[in-house]
């Protein structure tokens, strides 16, 4: 029986223990990595990147007060009592989640379950933004800015794709037509 791994596939590390050598042995290598595998390993990495933020988004590190005292309200992260360190954290956040999931959505494009994996990602998108509005304070985060963030890596990759596209358009426009010469007979000298 055949083995299709991919340690099976890969030659043993190179010798000695520097940080290059083992940096260029667990590099992408086209030759010997299988597309599908590729996909996998990058559908695996997006879903823990999407499962961590996603909860430090519900649970925000520190917890929430549980009471009505001193100026704050219970339900609320306490980590907002530091509204700058608070912002960058929901913001970076954010960002890490709705990157992880552009990528789960692109990997998994014309999979047999797409339409349910759509409809998986946008509860878990609605989700995750009634829990961070629901511990946020009103007054620590501008949630427009919150929403741009979210939408920031969809945005992009609809850039870069109109910006291929008219890039090609442009490029064919602009190759000069191949001039067609009649097939003429030397003379034999």
């Amino acid at each position: 029986m055949r083995n299709n791994s991919v340690a099976a596939r890969k030659p043993n590390p190179p010798p000695g223990n520097t940080w290059s050598h083992w940096f260029r042995y667990f590099q992408y290598d086209e030759e010997n990595e299988k597309p599908s595998d590729t996909r996998n390993f990058l559908l695996v990495i997006a879903a823990l990147i999407a499962a961590v933020t996603f909860q430090a988004g519900v649970n925000p590190p520190g917890g929430v007060w549980q009471d009505d005292k001193d100026g704050h309200h219970a339900g609320r992260a306490i980590y907002a009592s530091q509204p700058e360190a608070y912002y960058v954290f929901v913001i970076s956040n954010t960002l890490a989640l709705s990157t992880s999931i552009l990528m789960i959505v692109s990997l998994t494009y014309r999979f047999p379950l797409h339409f349910e994996i759509w409809v998986a990602t946008i509860s878990m998108i609605v989700t995750y933004g009634s829990a961070v509005f629901a511990v946020t304070p009103r007054e620590n985060v501008k949630f427009r800015f919150l929403l741009l963030t979210a939408a920031l890596p969809l945005l992009l990759r609809i850039l870069i794709q109109v910006f291929l596209k008219f890039r090609t358009t442009y490029s064919k426009a602009q190759e000069p037509a191949a001039e067609e010469t009649p097939d003429v007979e030397k003379p034999e000298t």
